[in-house]
């Protein structure tokens, strides 16, 4: 019995005893100095895909990063978008835009064609990178130009998390219509639905 209370008083004593101070590195292969690393989160890589890569291997991961976070601003516009103004084009042989309903309700309504349009588009931009380069629209930024490359990847960054909510409360909507209450994905401006 005494040695229980002897090692227990042991333990209550080491809960007390000064905590090691080391300084804590969250840099891995020197990849805290690349662009796109901010405050307050620093180099973040909690799953350690960086962990002894080179660093091709980290551009390649970065230009991934890009073009997923450019593609995620655009589907947050394609998501928005449809709740105000429709094209009315036909997106197949006798189904006009105007007839298909928005975000996860879509994915019943269009057909096949719509389909293989949409996949062949998007393999296309992602097989050959562009959809072009038309030698205008560029910008000469000067020395903005790392200042503008990290509000990109910042800009996508956000994109990609917005896209996801999107999704999310739209996938609860159709499951368990109105279970916020609101008619709109987007509210506060009614005007923008005519009302």
């Amino acid at each position: 019995m005494k040695s229980v209370i002897i090692a227990s008083l042991a333990c209550s004593a080491a809960a007390f005893a000064p905590a090691p101070t080391g300084r804590a590195s969250t840099a891995v292969n020197g990849f805290e100095n690349e662009l796109g690393v901010i405050a307050p989160t620093g180099f973040f890589d909690p799953l350690g895909l960086s962990k002894n890569i080179s660093q091709e291997k980290f551009d390649e991961y970065r230009t991934a990063e890009l073009k997923h976070g450019r593609a995620a601003m655009l589907a947050v516009l394609g998501y928005i978008a449809p709740e105000t103004y429709r094209f009315g084009f036909d997106i197949a042989p006798g189904v006009s835009t105007n007839d298909i309903p928005n975000g996860v309700a879509a994915i019943d309504f269009i057909p096949a064609l719509g389909w293989a349009q949409m996949i062949f588009l998007i393999g296309a931009v992602d097989y050959w990178g562009v959809l072009g380069d038309f030698g205008f629209g560029k910008p000469d930024l000067g020395d903005k130009e790392d200042e503008r490359k990290l509000q990109e990847l910042q800009h996508g960054r956000l994109a990609m998390l917005a896209f996801l909510e999107l999704l999310r409360h739209d996938s609860q909507n159709f499951v368990s219509p109105g279970f916020d209450g609101l008619d709109n994905m987007i509210t506060g401006l009614p005007f923008m639905y005519g009302n």
